[in-house]
């Protein structure tokens, strides 16, 4: 490792400090940076958290060249069916009809509360999380990936070119096509796809929703506005059986790669 770079450990969280620094950075990601709220945020503690969390998988990105309590930088939220039988449900399930994919018979994960901290966004550390993400992935036999991914805001006109663009260009087979539910669903549709300034929409998709684009992933039927997160949340699903070799490589792309 050279000097100033940093010295990055993947692994789940196995104590309650490491589920703490977990929250603490999607305090600072999705509350402080991007003004969510909602019943399960500790503002004291600049805490955000669910009653979800303990039936989830916590991936940690950390970077060993922080100081010891401040290391996690990355984060990913993994739910197996058996943590969704425990809870009741996936998370998910509060905004979308899962019922295609939970019908399918096949082995699934829900992905949530993404985040990276600010300093290591747009390097190689979503790189890192993929390739935990990819070894959990084996390890546990999973065949289709999904989750809510989020725009800020809930104006759905100022988002009228990208959630369009998505529903045109993106939008799930019928065998996976999962579908927002009625009461806060928002039509993705709002454009036909021939007005579409294609370029600007594109660009106004946030990257983590076209890293996932890259990879092949889908979204489901319709949007979901989320007031108390002041976001308009859209679902991604991601086959892994219809990869092809370049984005299997991009998601599994081992650590270090450039």
């Amino acid at each position: 490792m050279k000097a100033g770079e940093p010295d990055f450990q993947l692994k789940l969280a196995d104590s309650e400090a490491e589920l703490r620094a977990a929250q603490r950075l999607r305090y600072e990601v999705f509350v402080a940076e991007l003004g969510g709220d909602g019943s399960g945020v500790d503002h004291a503690a600049r805490l955000e958290k669910d009653r979800y969390d303990p039936f989830f998988d916590h991936l940690l990105l950390m970077d060993r060249s922080r100081m010891v309590n401040d290391q996690v930088v990355g984060v990913y939220r993994l739910l197996r069916e058996d943590g969704a039988n425990r809870v009741g449900q996936f998370y998910s399930e509060d905004e979308y009809d899962l019922g295609p994919l939970q019908q399918s018979g096949r082995r699934l994960l829900e992905l949530g509360r993404s985040c990276l901290h600010a300093d290591y966004r747009g390097g190689t550390a979503m790189y890192e999380l993929w390739s935990g993400l990819a070894g959990y992935v084996a390890e546990h036999g999973i065949e289709v990936l999904f989750g809510v991914a989020s725009f800020h805001g809930t104006d759905p006109q100022a988002l009228a070119g990208p959630l369009s663009l998505l529903h045109h260009r993106y939008l799930a087979p019928p065998d996976l096509r999962v579908t927002a539910r009625a009461d806060h669903a928002q039509p993705m549709d709002l454009l036909p796809e021939g007005e579409i300034d294609r370029p600007a929409a594109m660009m106004a998709v946030p990257a983590l929703i076209k890293a996932y684009l890259r990879l092949g992933g889908f979204v489901g039927q319709g949007a979901w506005i989320d007031h108390d997160f002041n976001t308009t949340d859209v679902c991604l699903i991601l086959d892994t059986a219809r990869m092809n070799d370049r984005q299997r490589a991009i998601y599994s792309r081992p650590r270090g790669a450039p």
